[in-house]
């Protein structure tokens, strides 16, 4: 009968820790997202998606996959964020290891002297040496899921490390590409401008001949000379930004500047489909919104190891090994001893430190989620402007072609009739500056289309998967 009603009240103890380990913790539930209203006027039931592929099959050129190969390796942000990772990574593993008692071994030799009028120096002669080896052991147990949630708030920070990780990746593979990009647009700028600069002292050699045979003026001479200076001018500033964009380049391979080799901008093209996919798959795709996630996991899990605080913790401790007062006596069976404690520690009064920790964590908590629901806004939103942009590049492209065109046309006309006298040379002047400004915008508007495309690329979370082999 004894038995049985020991038996029924450990019954109903292990029941109230179960039901009280319930109501500590808390399992983490993805919060309610609304995503089918990201993408802002753009609406598609397609599940397939650019982000989906690899960027060693998005880039065609393969003088920028080797760039893009080199970022990777050596550029100094991947590198942080990889010393990130291993970080996180040893703090998990420390964590998963609290499940397990902590135990220690130590040995010491102690000598004392006792005063004779002492409690013990009347017995031992005036002093007593003590020999001891002894093994430590501490347990927690995990009665309310304290050890648990902590465990799964570190695993959800090395998870996060490694969206931070990838992150940075898909940064580093859009930056090199956009920077490849305006390197090459540049490049074709200063051809032009040289071009330029070629044709227009030819022009003020022949300006200065006609001048001479009376059929120019100085005020037309004067004006040629101004433009050739014009143009030597754009020259030497699309010169220092070849250099600096040049730069900037070698920064994100993490290699002192240096001459980059590269193609030319009229081979660049991406021929790709423009697919957006779903929104609810950005969750998944976007190494920034995963990370978001992870914070939320985490601040979920370390509210929980809060609210655990309220409750009282049991501990088991035992010390046991050799101990004696006589070397030779030091490792017989005589000399053995062991101590086991329990302790049960309910927190009564800490001057309210528990309750604010746990509203600390609350409110960290709020944070976490209000930046999980920000981060995939902002992720819809560079989406949108991304496709918005695409479209009006091309758009702007075949406009600027035109116009290229029609003033290229403007610039032979207004030298025919300059030649029979309808026309001043300012108009020639003029039409020329016009033919040459819509040139360098022709390149610009390819380059904005480019790296556009590139852009939507990242905003879909392009650039860290794999290629499959």
């Amino acid at each position: 009968m004894q038995i049985r009603n020991i038996y029924t009240g450990l019954s109903g103890v292990i029941l109230a820790v179960v039901l009280s380990s319930c109501l500590a913790t808390k399992k983490y539930d993805r919060p309610e997202i609304e995503t089918a209203d990201l993408y802002k006027n753009f609406t598609t039931s397609d599940s397939t998606t650019l982000g989906d592929i690899p960027w060693e099959n998005l880039f065609p050129d393969d003088q920028l996959k080797k760039l893009i190969s080199d970022a990777l390796t050596n550029n100094q942000d991947m590198g942080i964020a990889a010393q990130r990772i291993v970080a996180a990574q040893a703090y998990f593993k420390q964590k998963k290891l609290e499940f397990l008692p902590s135990v220690g071994v130590g040995a010491s030799v102690t000598h004392q002297e006792l005063a004779e009028n002492s409690q013990f120096g009347s017995f031992f002669n005036g002093s007593i040496d003590q020999y001891q080896l002894a093994a430590d052991l501490s347990w927690e147990a995990d009665i309310w899921g304290k050890i648990r949630s902590n465990k799964r708030a570190y695993y959800a920070a090395y998870m996060q490390s490694e969206a931070a990780y990838r992150v940075v990746q898909t940064k580093l593979i859009a930056s090199v590409a956009a920077t490849y990009y305006q390197l090459l647009a540049l490049d074709a700028q200063l051809k032009i401008a040289e071009e330029t600069v070629e044709n227009r002292t030819s022009s003020l050699e022949t300006m200065k001949s006609l001048k001479e045979s009376g059929q120019q003026t100085a005020v037309s001479v004067k004006q040629t000379e101004a433009q050739l200076y014009g143009a030597q001018i754009l020259e030497a500033d699309l010169k220092k930004q070849v250099q600096i964009v040049e730069n900037a380049l070698c920064m994100l391979l993490g290699i002192a500047p240096q001459p980059i080799d590269r193609g030319v901008l009229e081979n660049q093209e991406l021929d790709v489909d423009m697919n957006i996919g779903l929104p609810a798959q950005l969750v998944r795709n976007r190494p920034d919104v995963i990370e978001a996630e992870f914070g939320l996991m985490q601040a979920f899990e370390l509210t929980n190891v809060a609210r655990t605080q309220f409750y009282p913790s049991l501990t088991l401790s035992a010390t046991g090994g050799f101990q004696s007062i006589e070397f030779d006596n030091w490792f017989d069976t005589g000399s053995l001893f062991a101590t086991i404690v329990g302790g049960l520690t309910q927190p009564v009064f800490n001057q309210g430190k528990i309750k604010a920790q746990y509203k600390i964590y609350k409110a960290e908590q709020e944070q976490a989620l209000l930046n999980f629901r920000k981060s995939l806004l902002n992720a819809g939103q560079e989406v949108s402007n991304a496709m918005v942009t695409i479209t009006a590049e091309d758009e702007k492209y075949d406009l600027r072609l035109r116009q290229r065109d029609a003033l290229s046309d403007a610039v032979e006309y207004s030298e025919e009739l300059l030649v029979n006298g309808y026309a001043s040379y300012l108009e020639v002047l003029t039409a020329k500056d016009n033919e040459l400004s819509a040139e360098l915008n022709l390149i610009d508007t390819k380059y904005r289309k480019l790296t556009a495309i590139v852009d939507l690329y990242q905003a879909l979370g392009g650039g860290w998967k794999q290629v499959d082999l």
